[in-house]
C-alpha cells in the first residue's frame, strides 16, 4: 500500500500569538502540537516532526507521543525550508502529508481519508469542508522534486498550484481543517467546534 509519512511542520516562531503557541495548553488540557501530532500519528504510518533550534521541550514533547523529531537549522527561512528538510528527511515514503502543528482540531478520520486517497494513487489530496480546501494535504513521491526545490517561506501551496488539475478532493464533516491558532482567541474556537475522533 506503501508508505504514507505525515510530515508536522512545527518551527513557526509564534510572533503573533506572543508566546510559544505549540506547547500551549488547549483548554481540555492538551498541547497544542501535541494534539495535532497525535491526529496525525492515529491517521498515517509514521511521523516525522520538524521543528527549530533552542525547541527541546517541543520536541521532548513530541517524541514523547511517538513522533520521530529532527531539528531544521534553517527554519527561520519559513515554512518552506522546514517542509524542504521534512521531505528530504523521508524520501522513502510512497506519500507525505503536509500538516500544521497549530492545526490540532482536525480529525483523525479526515486525515485517514488523505492518507487513503494517496494510496489509491492521487497525486495531491487535500480534504475540503463547505467547498473550501484545507489541511493537511498530501502529495505523492512524484512530487518530491518539487517539494525539494521550494525554499524560504514559500510553502507547498506553489506546488499546488503548479498542479491544480492533479488534485484530489476529499470531502469531510470537518471544519478543524480550515481552524489554525495564531492569536490567544483562536484558542476559544475549541468551544465552537466537535472534539476530533
Amino acid at each position: 500500500m506503501g508508505l504514507i509519512i505525515g510530515i508536522l511542520l512545527a518551527a513557526g516562531t509564534s510572533r503573533r500569538f506572543g508566546a510559544d503557541k505549540l506547547t500551549h495548553l488547549l483548554p481540555n488540557g492538551d498541547r497544542v502540537a501535541v494534539r495535532a501530532c497525535r491526529n496525525l500519528l492515529a491517521s498515517t504510518d509514521g511521523v516525522l516532526a520538524v521543528v527549530r533550534p533552542g525547541s527541546e521541550e517541543l520536541a521532548a514533547l513530541l517524541q514523547a507521543e511517538g513522533a520521530e523529531v529532527q531539528i531544521c537549522a534553517d527554519a527561520k527561512q519559513g515554512m518552506g525550508a522546514s517542509l524542504v528538510f521534512g521531505v528530504r528527511a523521508r524520501p522513502e515514503a510512497t506519500g507525505w502529508l503536509i500538516a500544521l502543528a497549530d492545526m490540532p482540531w482536525i480529525a483523525p478520520t479526515t486525515i485517514r481519508k488523505v492518507a487513503d486517497a494517496l494510496r489509491s494513487g492521487a497525486t495531491i489530496a487535500a480534504p475540503c469542508w463547505q467547498g473550501r480546501r484545507g489541511h493537511p494535504v498530501g502529495f505523492s513521491r512524484v512530487l518530491g522534486p518539487d517539494l525539494a526545490a521550494l525554499s524560504g517561506d514559500v510553502g507547498a501551496k506553489a506546488v499546488i498550484q503548479a498542479h491544480l488539475e492533479l488534485i484530489h478532493i476529499v470531502d469531510c464533516d470537518d471544519p478543524g481543517i480550515l481552524k489554525d491558532i495564531d492569536k490567544q482567541e483562536d484558542l476559544n474556537l475549541l468551544k465552537k467546534l466537535k472534539k476530533p475522533s
